[in-house]
């Protein structure tokens, strides 16, 4: 393809950002673009029969552009310049493409998706820290950004994590980043820092590191963390993830270490735990990849007895935490999923829920599910291909798909979270 910018109009999303359009038969992945545009577009990389390009000019806008308002590749807000509604429905349309494509499966119609408030959403979130300054990485480099304009902190949170930074003084310098973890309300905010290969933070003990906005500072050390000042934990009840109208009763509670995982959007967090709760149906329940027992904390204190799996040492120990008060009902295992898989499964076992990283289920993990052949399978997934490629494996083992949901955890970016429900006795 020439140098020179070629029109091009775009004809649909896909996942990880592009909207595909077509040029002298040659598919082109654009960026910046929105289906239905006519743009003039940079062609910026060929491989293999498929091109990627960015936008330098829009000769037809969409009514669903809107001025993006920060760096499209700090952070990945490549949808930023959409409208919120307009986002949604390139997500549903990318996880119906995905299953469509990879699955093997049409959907009737693409899933609901449910939004998300565009600023402030982020409980979690890791920055790096180069020059005494905090930020993300832009996509694809080294090159630090500043993380404010994409609105995913909260403005507080940014001022506080800022603040750490200047309290380090030089030894900011031995810090490579840092993550920070805060409760719903952000009553609570505990800073973690990571040292520099070679050096170490662990002699800052002593040097408080309470400003204002922050409850705790932890730091790692190899493989262990440990307490810089103040309380190195936060934590959330019920009532906070449900906004005060919990299916659980108020007082049940996580309590998690800021490397622990959690999910990270404040205002969709008990959406997604609710509507988990809806289709997990049974007394008997797996929860795989527990993280720190979001879903099989919830599960136990509704009286099903739950076997909750999870391999992170800082995640499992929390999940261990948070299980104690219904130690009668749940299993802690502190394994791999692969490991655990391998066992008999619980007795009268009626549902499995996973929820793995982004690259899905590993080979062994899928098969150890399907070998122990629950009723239903309830399967939440923050990157709709890995979702397919599983869902294709799960279709040819005998399961079909009763439902999906989705919910816009991550606002202005590509990525979207699902919850897809496999049953046993489905009809493909």
């Amino acid at each position: 393809m020439e140098n020179s910018p070629v029109p091009l109009t775009i004809e649909r999303p896909v996942a990880g950002g592009e909207m595909l359009a077509r040029h002298e038969g040659r598919v082109v992945l654009v960026r910046g673009a929105i289906p239905g545009e006519r743009v003039m577009a940079q062609i910026v990389r060929q491989a293999r029969g498929v091109a990627w390009a960015d936008v330098r000019e829009i000769l037809e806008p969409s009514p669903d552009r809107r001025p993006a308002p920060a760096d499209a590749a700090c952070g990945g807000a490549y949808f930023a310049h959409v409208s919120p509604p307009r986002q949604r429905t390139l997500k549903a349309e990318i996880i119906a493409d995905a299953l469509r494509r990879i699955g093997k499966h049409r959907l009737a119609e693409p899933p609901r998706v449910a939004g998300s408030e565009e600023r402030g959403y982020r409980l979690r979130a890791r920055l790096h820290v180069r020059d005494r300054q905090i930020g993300f990485f832009r996509e694809g480099s080294h090159t630090l950004c500043d993380a404010g304009p994409t609105g995913q902190l909260r403005e507080d949170s940014l001022v506080a994590v800022r603040a750490v930074v200047a309290a380090l003084g030089r030894r900011a310098d031995d810090c490579d980043a840092l993550t920070l973890a805060e409760d719903i309300a952000a009553r609570s905010r505990v800073v973690h820092l990571e040292p520099r290969p070679g050096a170490t933070l662990e002699d800052l003990g002593g040097q408080s590191l309470i400003v204002d906005g922050v409850s705790g500072a932890t730091a790692s050390a190899g493989q262990r963390a440990f307490t810089l000042a103040g309380s190195p934990i936060v934590a959330d009840t019920a009532f906070d993830l449900f906004a005060g109208d919990s299916p659980i009763g108020a007082g049940v509670r996580w309590v998690r270490h800021a490397p622990s995982f959690f999910q990270v959007n404040r205002f969709l967090a008990g959406d997604l735990l609710r509507h988990v709760l809806s289709v997990a149906e049974g007394a008997v329940v797996a929860d795989l990849y527990s993280g720190v027992g979001l879903f099989a904390v919830a599960l136990g204190a509704r009286g099903c007895r739950v076997l909750a799996v999870e391999g992170d040492a800082s995640s499992g120990g929390d999940l261990a935490v948070n299980a104690q008060p219904f130690a009668d009902r749940i299993d802690v295992v502190r394994s791999s999923v692969e490991s655990a898989l391998t066992r008999v499964p619980p007795s009268g076992l009626d549902a499995v829920v996973v929820d793995p990283p982004r690259t899905g289920l590993t080979a062994d993990a899928l098969r150890g599910v399907v070998a122990w052949r629950p009723r239903r399978l309830v399967y939440v997934s923050c990157d709709p291909p890995t979702l397919a490629r599983d869902a294709a494996v799960l279709f040819g083992a005998g399961y079909g798909l009763h439902g999906i949901e989705a919910f816009d955890f991550f606002p202005n970016t590509p990525h979207v979270e699902a919850v897809a429900v496999f049953d046993a006795s489905t009809a493909r």
